[in-house]
């Protein structure tokens, strides 16, 4: 992947190599943006050995000499890692290939043999695409096997080698089955590149291959950043930033990347390929190293392990092994729910895998509408306990709700209940004393509401809906939370209406 630069224009104010700190787009300047995903797969053991694939074990535990490539030890394939590979492929709409592993060679302490045992130039899963939600499509190059390195923690200074005051290496992670999946350079702005990342991650925990947990690296993101001026069909310099593990930290990093890049080629200065650290503290990138190209890592075929052949019934096999996608998922709940504006709380539903419960409630009778309100607001705050409460039982709650015999405030008290300890919405609602008051009841304390606000009964009786509110929360402060707003709001609008009259 690669971008591109386009022709000089006039200096801005900006110090050349510094983002003028605005964030967001670039005034007269494409982004252009390609993103290397990896992502370690949930396999039991790591990818060549039979150590443990655990995270938050205490350090070097997880260790033995085919992980530590000590002279003698032999590596042998992961079968499980190799199927978690190919769920991905199909998922992203790879073609599946025969594939072989290579040598990476590098040094770095992370990896105490010296190279990383990945696929090169025949990797397992080839071209594909990824829709993202706003209707644009990113398109893949490839998503290949690989092993993850170890953990290096420098202590001291800035957090990294430099300037350390020593080192720390953790090698249980080093061995722990990986896929990259590598984007093509379609992506215009950070929003876009974290919308792309946020649906990658969903694709990757619905397949059952990853868990997608960036706070604890086990997916994380390197991005290639480039600007070009709008309408140009080359692409300029590339700077790569690694290791990006939050989407805060990736729209951040493109935004300021893609200004230090334009302010240098406003003042004239080249953009030099280079990989660059993100500080997510001081908000900027800074120069790591020079971009390797693939010929610095010497890659030559791993002389220990046989090519990989997968069978037609494999490949078909890992496309049946999951469920229906995130995009899936939400046409399905848009379907019952055709309304735009409610596009965040479809999407919240199925990031918190809560729209089977939307489903399966409504299909029992519950209203669409309020039982997405309730799931993708107060159900969402205890997603693990919402996943767990039965059908038949939230149908009831929004049935409860939707003929009134429970207001809001109340329906969301006893759904609090029910995520907490289980029950009968109707016991709940019995217990804690939320028995619907009658059309007469209402009329005698409206009566009274209106008795003592005579000056914001007639502001209402003018048309200012504002003081609408007030009326409600006088009522319900009365009725102690158990009157409906909606059947107090269609009382007070028939007597406007008969008032009228």
């Amino acid at each position: 992947m690669s971008a591109a630069t386009g022709g000089p224009a006039p200096a801005r104010s900006a110090t050349p190599g510094e983002a003028s700190g605005s964030g967001g787009p670039v005034p007269g300047w494409e982004v252009v943006v390609g993103l290397e995903v990896h992502t370690e797969l949930l396999t039991v053991t790591k990818l060549f050995c039979g150590c443990a694939n655990s995270f938050g074990d205490e350090p070097n535990t997880n260790i033995c000499p085919v992980c530590l490539g000590l002279p003698g030890s032999l590596p042998v394939l992961n079968e499980r890692a190799v199927a978690l590979a190919m769920r991905i492929g199909t998922a992203l709409g790879c073609e599946i290939r025969p594939s072989g592993f290579h040598r990476k060679n590098y040094f770095y302490p992370d990896m105490p043999k010296d190279y990383q045992i990945s696929q090169y130039d025949e990797p397992i899963n080839v071209g594909g695409s990824l829709p993202l939600p706003d209707g644009s499509v990113v398109g893949i190059v490839r998503a290949h096997i690989e092993e993850d390195t170890g953990k290096t923690t420098h202590t001291g200074g800035a957090g990294r080698i430099h300037g350390s005051d020593y080192s720390l290496v953790d090698y249980n992670r080093a061995g722990v089955p990986l896929v990259e999946i590598v984007s093509q350079p379609d992506i215009r702005s950070s929003e876009q590149a974290r919308a792309y990342v946020e649906e990658l991650r969903g694709i990757l925990v619905a397949t059952g291959a990853s868990d997608g947990r960036m706070e604890e690296g086990s997916m994380r993101v390197d991005a290639n950043v480039s600007v070009r001026r709008p309408g140009s069909t080359e692409f300029g310099t590339r700077c790569e930033i690694k290791n990006l593990n939050s989407l805060r930290s990736l729209g951040r990093a493109v935004d300021y990347e893609a200004q230090r890049q334009a302010a240098l080629v406003e003042a004239g200065e080249p953009v030099v390929q280079e990989t660059r650290h993100w500080d997510e503290d001081a908000g900027r990138t800074s120069s790591m190293r020079s971009k390797e190209e693939a010929n610095d890592y010497r890659y030559f075929p791993e002389p220990d392990l046989v090519r990989l052949e997968p069978s037609p019934e494999a490949i078909e096999t890992a496309r049946r092994s999951y469920g229906p996608l995130p995009a899936e998922r939400r046409a399905r709940l848009r379907a019952l729910v055709d309304d735009e504006a409610l596009a965040a709380s479809v999407a919240t539903a199925v990031d918190l895998g809560l729209d089977d419960l939307v489903v399966a409630a409504v299909e029992l009778g519950a209203e669409p509408r309020l039982a997405l309100a309730r799931t993708a607001n107060e159900a969402a705050r205890d997603a693990a306990a919402a996943r767990e409460l039965q059908a038949e039982v939230f149908a009831e709650l929004i049935g409860l709700e939707a003929s009134g015999q429970l207001s809001a405030t109340q329906s969301k008290t006893v759904l609090a209940e029910l995520l907490a300890g289980g029950g009968s919405p109707r016991r709940i609602a019995a217990r804690l004393g939320y028995e619907a008051l009658d059309t007469g009841s209402l009329d005698t304390v409206l009566d009274a509401v209106l008795a003592r606000s005579p000056a914001e009964w007639a502001r209402y009786l003018e048309g200012d809906e504002k003081v609408t509110q007030y009326l409600l929360g006088q009522v319900m402060r009365e009725t102690r939370g158990r009157a409906n707003g909606k059947v107090v709001a269609s009382l007070l609008a028939a007597r406007k209406a008969a008032a009228g009259s």
